[in-house]
């Protein structure tokens, strides 16, 4: 049903259409997190639902969606841009120190960004699941953008002589799914661990991929 309403053109209330809409938009991606990620979830809760909580009109939900999986989508991407850029801002903070430092930083500032807010977990680990084809072809292209930022670190450190030279990408891809399947028991209560020491542990774990057992610097 998207574009089947007029779009308002000009300015109100100080504001280009463009801002009304980017503000409504943004509502409603608000109330997806709180009903999505907190309760009902995502299978129960519904279009008027969601209108009623971010305190807009049905109407308006279709100018800026069509379907609940639109929102669910958005937020997806959204959450796993948040942590992206948190992770980021961690590896520029260790700019030019050691791959265990690196590693440190980055997965400290990921995990704190992820757990902070328990609703932006359970809409990437739990609520995407099993949605749709669609949903799962995104959180599988999502995983591989994960994939492909830890190979490039890795190949990096390679470079740099700090890590074995290799090809990281299937160690990549069974590390992400230890991280996503680590931080999801620790948040649901079956991990009793402070944070601090899963993220040393899911460093460790990357490093000893990096560095095997009897590789030393220089040694290839």
């Amino acid at each position: 049903m998207a574009g089947r309403f007029k779009q308002p053109t000009g300015r109100y209330g100080g504001r280009s259409a463009a801002e009304r809409r980017a503000e409504r938009r943004g509502r409603f991606l608000d109330a997806g997190l709180q009903l999505f990620g907190d309760s009902p979830g995502f299978r129960g809760t519904t279009i008027s639902g969601l209108s009623e909580a971010a305190g807009l009109s049905t109407r308006q939900f279709y100018e800026e969606f069509r379907t609940l999986e639109d929102v669910l989508a958005a937020l997806h991407l959204q959450v796993n841009d948040w942590a992206e850029e948190a992770a980021l801002t961690g590896l520029a903070a260790a700019d030019g120190q050691s791959i265990a430092e690196r590693a440190t930083a980055a997965f400290r500032a990921y995990a704190a960004n992820v757990t902070g807010d328990p609703r932006r977990l359970r809409i990437t680990f739990t609520e995407i699941v099993g949605v749709s084809p669609r949903m799962e072809r995104q959180r599988l292209e999502r995983r591989s953008r994960w994939i492909d930022f830890i190979c490039a670190e890795a190949t990096a450190a390679a470079e740099r002589g700090e890590a074995v030279p290799r090809d990281y990408r299937i160690a990549a891809t069974a590390f992400i799914g230890s991280v996503n399947g680590l931080l999801h028991d620790w948040q649901a209560g079956w991990v009793e661990a402070p944070l601090d020491e899963v993220v040393d542990e899911l460093v460790g774990l990357l490093l000893g991929i990096l560095r095997p057992a009897g590789w030393r610097p220089g040694a290839d």
